[in-house]
């Protein structure tokens, strides 16, 4: 349908809706969230900043390009099942979706460390690669089917040890799918960490598959519920962490940091600083060099989440600030690294500061292309670079669009 230039976001979601005859609590519904929300949208009392719930609305609306409700005609954000295309889903979709009722055993003993070396090998990777999801992606469906057919190979206390690794295997599945897989395939590959993780009744495993969890609440506009799993996560671990492994506490502490995003998405700047604070307690009462290995929690990531928070928080001077004191290359993960300039970025442009904010995101490209090209917010910052950059920068701001893929070539 036609929609005038000069209509406002909210205005365009109400044209929409009405277009297809939904009322406001059908629509609220599919998001996740009551009528009164959708009516703050509509009417301007609310902004509508999160990228993730434009492209929710997006998928609810039926539309295939979510520039409908953002007015950027000329600045593509493609909304297929509410996700972004990556050429490594269809073999990790295969072999996730068609894995068969009765799989097939391993003829010889398994190898259990061998099989757990495989899948840390292949979380370094997902930390190391400026590829991450072209590199890991190419290896789950293998290391998938071998881990599941491990699980059923075994008994004892072997098994309990194969489902870890399995639950490590599934917890990679969904972050190097985030954003890029169907939603189905998300919310299967988080249940099944957690399932595997529980028949294991290893609490660290059940914490780190409830942090998984929450990543998929969260992401998918459901911020009440995430904080509530990895905060019960937290409870059920807290009893155990006298005396346990560093990495025990690594994942306690990476559930805080969890919990301090979530609230601070949610605009709760009291309850995200209190989870930010015992997230630093934590940190502190490991070695200095601790990095917990899939989580990445330590105290380089500790300081990186209080540039996230502060910037969630629109606190920009304060996010600014805290960047000018870290050093980057102290945080153990590409990924994470690029995440890091993605944030500071976004802080860059809260204050109105295109020209350092293009420059801060082309840095994070440089970094972790596939950080970049992949994460809803790196997307949405780079989006409005291009809409808003100055005159003498749009050639660069659109060629970065280009390169990620938020607006045509040519």
């Amino acid at each position: 349908m036609d929609i005038p230039d000069d209509l406002t976001i909210g205005e365009r979601v109400r044209l929409l809706r009405d277009s297809r005859g939904m009322s406001r609590e059908v629509l609220a519904g599919m998001c996740g969230r009551g009528p009164d929300w959708l009516k703050k949208i509509e009417s301007g009392e609310r902004t509508l900043d999160s990228n993730a719930m434009i492209l929710r609305l997006a998928a609810a609306l039926q539309l295939r390009d979510a520039s409908a409700i953002t007015g950027t005609g000329d600045v593509r954000q493609p909304v297929p099942l509410g996700r972004l295309h990556h050429p490594s889903v269809t073999a990790v979709w295969d072999a996730v979706m068609t894995r068969p009722l009765a799989v097939a055993r391993l003829t010889g003993p398994v190898d259990v460390p061998k099989l757990q070396a495989r899948v840390d090998q292949a979380w370094r990777l997902w930390h190391s690669s400026s590829r991450n999801r072209t590199t890991v992606g190419g290896l789950l469906p293998a290391l998938i089917r071998e881990a599941e057919a491990a699980a059923r190979s075994t008994d004892g206390s072997d098994r309990r040890r194969v489902l870890v690794a399995l639950s490590d295997v599934y917890r990679l599945t969904g972050q190097a799918t985030a954003y890029i897989a169907p939603a189905e395939l998300a919310w299967v590959v988080a249940d099944r960490a957690l399932t595997a993780a529980q028949d294991a009744d290893d609490p660290a495993a059940i914490a780190a598959a409830a942090w998984n969890m929450g990543n998929i609440l969260r992401e998918t506009s459901y911020p009440e519920e995430a904080l509530r799993v990895v905060t019960d996560a937290a409870d059920l671990l807290r009893p155990h962490l006298d005396g346990a492994p560093d990495d025990w506490t690594g994942i306690y502490g990476a559930l805080q940091l969890h919990a301090a995003v979530t609230a601070a998405r949610a605009a709760d700047g009291n309850t995200a600083w209190r989870y930010w604070r015992q997230g630093d307690q934590v940190a502190k009462s490991l070695p200095p060099a601790y990095v917990h290995p899939s989580t990445v929690f330590g105290r380089a990531n500790v300081d990186f989440h209080e540039i996230s928070v502060a910037v969630d928080l629109r606190t920009s001077g304060q996010a600014l600030s805290l960047a000018d004191d870290i050093d980057p290359d102290t945080m153990p993960s590409v990924e994470r690294r690029a995440r890091l300039w993605v944030e500071v970025a976004r802080g860059h442009l809260q204050r109105g500061d295109r020209t350092a904010a293009l420059h801060v995101m082309q840095l994070a490209h440089r970094v972790g292309a596939e950080t970049v090209a992949y994460t809803p917010s790196a997307r949405s910052a780079v989006a409005q670079l291009w809409r808003e950059a100055p005159r003498a920068m749009r050639q660069e701001a659109a060629q970065l669009a280009e390169r990620i893929g938020v607006r045509e070539a040519g």
